[in-house]
């Protein structure tokens, strides 16, 4: 009787023992797999923060800046927002005048398109492209710079570049011989991110074209241009064309146009029209197209 007693004690320490042995493996198990795990997801923590942009500077768009995704500027059919496509929500709201206008045109590129050699394009014999259409024209790696109080814009295309002035007031009564291809810009910041730049004193539309599907746009134009700093990589630019000579209404052309930041020593790339190797395209081409052969 007292074998089988200490026996069934013996039994039953061993099952405690054998019991508190696979709880304390449990336990260490889990915190092997708690310290192993915590580091991990830290790293993740860390990668994701050191991956994540700077904070936009304040009043600060400068930089040497390209559209994304690549050669996203390059908009042959009209500005990214409302290209001259033939569907009915792109339709510009011209004005008689404006249609016109825009009728008389003869491009290379959407509906009204013609041939090489064809075309009355004023950019096709090397005339300076003109503003706004330089926003979505070859739009291609851009630095502004940044002064005491004037933004400047260096357009890879055409080694082309724009003066900025801030805080002033727009020119009034323009003359004819007072008016730029490119125009007269102020701006001003509107918040600590945004500069709104205001346009206007540009050329009539015998001079420039507003896109390369030859939509018009007159001298009378006022152009709103709106580059948001989002972070410090990343800049949005949103265009709005006021032109009452040509549309019956304001409209946008592009609307939060996506910059990237390049590294400050990428090196530009040279992109010039030349009269001369325009004379040379039209020779071989233009004169293939009107010649009454064919060939």
């Amino acid at each position: 009787m007292g074998g089988d007693l200490r026996s069934g004690v013996q039994e039953i320490r061993s099952r405690f023992v054998v019991i508190v042995m696979v709880l304390l493996a449990a336990l260490r198990i889990s915190f092997i797999a708690y310290a192993q795990s915590t580091p991990v997801q830290n790293s993740v923590a860390v990668k994701e923060k050191e991956s994540a942009p700077a904070p936009a500077p304040q009043h600060d768009i400068s930089g040497l800046w390209d559209p994304t995704p690549p050669r996203a500027g390059v908009q042959a059919g009209g500005p990214r927002n409302m290209p001259n496509d033939g569907k009915p929500e792109h339709e510009l709201p011209y004005t008689p005048h404006g249609l016109q206008v825009y009728n008389s045109h003869k491009p290379l590129e959407g509906p009204l398109a013609v041939s090489a050699g064809l075309d009355n394009d004023p950019r096709n014999t090397c005339e300076p492209i003109g503003f706004p259409r330089m926003n979505w024209h070859y739009l291609l790696s851009t630095q502004i710079v940044q002064t005491e109080g004037k933004v400047l814009m260096l357009y890879e295309y055409d080694q082309r570049w724009r003066e900025i002035v801030m805080n002033q007031e727009l020119p009034k009564d323009l003359l004819d011989s007072e008016r730029r291809f490119f125009g007269y810009s102020v701006a001003k910041w509107v918040d600590d991110t945004t500069l709104v730049v205001q346009t206007v004193g540009t050329m009539p539309e015998d001079r420039v074209w507003l896109d390369a599907t030859g939509r018009p746009v007159s001298d009378q134009a006022r152009v709103e241009e709106r580059f948001h700093r989002v972070n410090h990589d990343r800049l949005e630019l949103t265009v709005t064309i006021d032109d009452p000579k040509m549309y019956a209404k304001p409209w946008m052309a592009m609307n939060a146009f996506t910059f990237k930041l390049l590294p400050s020593d990428t090196r530009v790339l040279e992109m010039v029209c030349s009269p001369l190797d325009q004379e040379n395209y039209l020779k071989e081409i233009g004169n293939t197209v009107n010649s009454p052969s064919g060939k």
